[in-house]
């Protein structure tokens, strides 16, 4: 196209100012059949030019994925168009008398984006010339045609549009006939053949002519076909038509069968030559005889086939009225049928994003500003008027909403600032709907999701990690593993681990310990030694993997745990080779303090205390503090000892192992008295080997003094028992039948009792023997049923042979383990107990424990549990006969007295003071 298609090339640019988001519109024309590559414009330059202000920022184009979008190169740079492929402007515009390309671009700088709205106006060329549909047609003409008939004949096709089209029709030169061009309602052009002359067969029976269709281009192009008249003998009458022409109003939504017209035309004629017919015109073409149909006989006009108001909204043909006779000459009735738009198209919804990889889903960074532009939605529909008039609406969040960008298009635009790690995703649903009525509408669900920016710094579990290690730990042994999170994603969330460059000890940190840059764990690098440094300090920094990256940091405190692992060194007195030499008096007397021996040991608390020990020497010569490290003579030397002694000192730390160390002292014995000034250990004194002793045997002596001391108090408890009971027993023998003394030798025993604070309840396993010997006794008895609740103890004298004279309750627990609480104080009778006679005040008299409880007969559990100090192989007994059935045995008393009434009796318990022992090593 090269020099008509530049010279030609018109540019407007319309340029709407508006916000960042405000869509503009800019318009180009060119010619089709342009070369590919021919420059159409550039946006930069139109969009500065017209705009208020350029900015400083570098602007990037980018156009958004159209239909046509092959046709149309943008240069993303500068927004330089061009031609992609050649134009065929009658192969995607057909007969649209305006040819628009149109597309949408993005301008984007930083975080701006605008949107651009591209028309291309393709013009055409007069690239196509007029063509009939035949190149050669045939007529018949009755030769009593009257003058003025028009004929109607093919009109031509021309694919060209405006001036290029169709402008004039021009028939051969003849004596007879004539063309008339006329214009159909859709613009169309055609011609008619009209009689001009009266026609004679006889003359001249045939006519050939030549008909030529031109266009208007510049040069102009033609086309030719060619016509065959006959003349024909004559049927002088023709069928005549109510009316010259008919228009029709037809809804789109019709049905097929519907009445368009009832056609009516007569013929005066009679007979065949009167008899019509109708029928569609030859010029017909096929697509009008299969939406409409005209019967031949009725000339009723029907609706064939569906008709679509957004296909075609106006058709124009001819119905030919003829007679049957010879040589008939039609009549010609022209038909318009307009179709009426009805609402039966719902709204088109199409969304193209500004950026997405995935079909469906849009993508917008987090860190867009706010009114940013995500996608653009265009609605479109294919009814005309209110019902092609479309409402759009955006539904699923209040981040995002839709701004009209122009006509029917509308921009999804951001309306708040983003954060992915809140809602990474949002599913939007756009719906259009049109306002016919009904109305039709349209739902589209669309996903716009976020992509991530660096936004968000690691985050470590906690600030601050406290950590132990044992000393002399192998070099490389695990410490620790700090954790910190990033909620961002991909290398943005990706965590790295780094130590900061700090110093400890005059030394990096980082040859003290090793960390895993990807896991966050720490390693030791050295041994550490506790006496060298207690604690080790330390600050991890994480890093993500954004650019830039984000970082947050975290202390970890490593304490040292000490162990035992130094032993004590002796410092005192000074050693030469493990040994030393110490001056010894000889005369030195018992007590005398030789040398103190001073250690120290580098570890601390308990691997540091110290004691002194004597491995060899004469334990009965020398002896050692073991807390102070004195060594002193235990007795006088004697004249003839040697002149040097030896002692070998060992020192020992409390640790776990302990750790030892010795020394060998010679004592070189010289002549003369001791200093008077030197400390000489006392007997009995404190310190020494008195306090020495008084160490090891304290906790013995304690134990024992409290086991003597508990088992003379309850021996004691048992002679007076004992001696009471037998004293009562003799001073009351004479008074069994007088029941107010029994009263009040009962009162008597009660208040001695009661004065009595080292009864013993609770018996232990010192009873044991004097319970089976009690069981044996009372076996006779076990199967009766006693008649009153009572409590009789009675201890057996070794020289007494007298039997059991009280009434006995005894428990299964007493006859195993000896006798307890639930015999001193039993807490049920049975209820079928038969009346028995009442005990007498010898019987009472003669107890060591005296007890005459009445108690409730429904009350079965009201009872003390008996403390009995139990072995391993009594528990199980005394858990097996805890909670059986008491056996009440009934004992009968020599000299029965009944007893007129009994309190209930009261017996102070006595509990020794427990005896706690320290459990110290001895």
């Amino acid at each position: 196209m090269g020099e008509i298609g530049w010279n030609g090339l018109l540019v407007l640019v319309c340029v709407s100012l508006a916000a960042v988001t405000q869509g503009k519109t800019v318009k180009y024309q060119t010619f089709e059949e342009d070369a590919p590559g021919t420059v159409i414009g550039n946006l930069a330059k139109d969009i500065s030019s017209s705009a208020s202000s350029s900015g400083g920022s570098r602007t990037n184009f980018r156009m958004m994925k159209q239909f046509n979008s092959s046709f149309i190169r943008l240069r993303e740079s500068d927004g330089q168009l061009t031609i992609g492929e050649r134009i065929d402007r009658e192969r995607i515009c057909k007969h649209t008398l305006h040819c628009l390309i149109a597309f949408d671009v993005v301008s984007f700088s930083k975080e701006q984006f605008k949107l651009i709205h591209v028309e291309v106006e393709v013009k055409d060329i007069n690239d196509n010339s007029p063509e009939f549909p035949r190149k050669e047609s045939s007529l018949e003409i009755s030769e009593n045609t009257a003058v003025g008939t028009r004929i109607p004949l093919d009109f031509a096709v021309d694919e060209d549009v405006g001036v290029n089209y169709i402008q004039s029709y021009q028939i051969s030169v003849n004596s007879h006939f004539s063309i008339d061009v006329l214009s159909r309602a859709d613009g169309v052009k055609y011609a008619e053949l009209v009689l001009m002359k009266e026609l004679d067969r006889e003359t001249q029976a045939s006519y050939a002519l030549e008909l030529v269709a031109m266009d208007g281009g510049n040069p102009s192009r033609s086309g030719t076909t060619r016509i065959n008249i006959k003349v024909k003998d004559y049927n002088d009458n023709s069928p005549v038509f109510d009316r010259n022409s008919f228009s029709v109003d037809l809804p789109e939504d019709a049905p097929v069968g519907s009445l368009l017209l009832d056609l009516n035309a007569e013929d005066p004629d009679e007979g065949l030559n009167g008899e019509v017919v109708y029928g569609f015109g030859n010029q017909v073409p096929p697509e009008i005889r299969q939406l409409f149909r005209v019967d031949r006989k009725t000339g009723r006009l029907t609706l064939e086939s569906p008709i679509d108001f957004e296909s075609k909204n106006t058709y124009e043909f001819d119905v030919q009225a003829t007679d049957l006779g010879p040589n008939p000459s039609p009549a010609i009735c022209k038909i318009v049928v307009q179709v009426q738009d009805v609402n039966d198209n719902a709204p088109e919804i199409s969304i193209t994003p500004m950026t997405s990889i995935t079909a469906g889903i849009a993508y917008i960074t987090e860190a867009a500003a706010r009114e940013s532009f995500v996608a653009l939605v265009s609605t479109s529909d294919r009814d005309s008027g209110a019902n092609g008039q479309v409402h759009c609406t955006l539904y699923g969040h209040d981040h995002f909403r839709l701004q009209q960008a122009y006509e029917d298009s509308f921009m999804i635009v951001s309306t708040s600032p983003l954060d992915r790690e809140k809602i990474p995703e949002y599913n939007l649903t756009v719906v259009a709907e049109d306002l016919g009525s009904p109305p039709f509408r349209t739902i589209t669900q669309y996903t716009i999701r976020l992509t991530d920016e660096n936004d968000n710094a690691p985050v470590f579990s906690k600030p601050v990690y406290e950590v132990a290690v044992v000393e002399n730990n192998a070099p490389g042994a695990y410490i620790t593993t700090v954790v910190a999170r990033d909620m961002d994603m991909g290398s943005n969330g990706k965590v790295s681990y780094k130590l900061a460059d700090t110093y400890f000890m005059g030394s990096p940190i980082s040859t003290f310990v090793s960390l895993d840059p990807a896991s966050g764990s720490l390693y030791a690098l050295r041994s550490f030694n506790y006496e060298v440094m207690k604690q080790l300090e330390l600050r991890i920094t994480a890093s993500d993997g954004g650019s830039p990256p984000l970082s947050g940091s975290a202390n970890v405190y490593v304490r040292i745990v000490d162990q035992n692992d130094n032993a004590p060194v002796i410092s005192q007195p000074a050693l030469h080779n493990g040994s030393a030499e110490v001056l010894l008096p000889r005369d030195a007397p018992s007590g005398y303090v030789i040398t103190r021996v001073e250690a120290r040991d580098a570890d601390e608390g308990v691997n540091s205390e110290l004691s002194y020990g004597l491995a060899t020497g004469e334990p009965s010569v020398f002896s050692v503090n073991k807390a102070t490290g004195e060594i002193y003579l235990n007795q006088v030397l004697s004249h003839d000892v040697d002149e040097t002694l030896s002692v070998t000192v060992t020192v020992s730390d409390n640790g776990r192992p302990a750790l030892t160390s010795t020394a060998t002292l010679h004592f070189l014995i010289i002549a003369g008295s001791p200093p008077s000034d030197r400390t000489v250990y006392q007997p009995g004194g404190v310190g020494g080997g008195g306090e020495e002793a008084h160490a090891q045997w304290d906790l013995s002596v304690v134990i024992i003094v409290v086991l003597a001391g508990s088992c003379t108090l309850l021996l004691l408890a048992i002679i007076l028992i004992a001696t009471t009971c037998n004293r009562r027993k003799r001073d009351k023998s004479g008074e069994d039948s007088d029941s107010y003394g029994e009263k009040d030798t009962l009162e008597r025993g009660r208040s001695h009792v009661a004065d009595n604070p080292l009864l013993p309840l609770r018996m232990g396993l010192w009873f044991l023997p004097w319970a089976a010997r009690m069981v044996r006794k009372t076996e006779n008895y076990m199967n009766r049923k006693p008649d009153v609740m009572g409590v009789n103890h009675q201890f057996e004298s070794n020289s007494s042979s007298a039997s059991l004279s009280a009434l006995w309750a005894c428990t299964s627990e007493c006859k195993v383990l000896g006798h307890s609480d639930r015999c001193w104080s039993p807490s049920a009778v049975r209820a079928n107990a038969a009346p028995s006679p009442a005990p007498t005040l010898s019987s009472f008299s003669s107890l060591s424990k005296t007890a005459s409880l009445p108690r409730d007969p429904h009350r079965r559990d009201n009872y003390y549990q008996a403390h009995i100090p139990k072995t391993v192989g009594l528990q199980s007994v005394y858990e097996k006969v805890l909670h059986r059935e008491y056996d009440y045995v009934l004992v009968t008393p020599p000299r029965p007295v009944r007893v007129q009434e009994i309190s209930d009796i009261s017996i102070p318990v006595y509990t020794p003071t427990p005896t706690h022992c320290p459990n110290d090593d001895v």
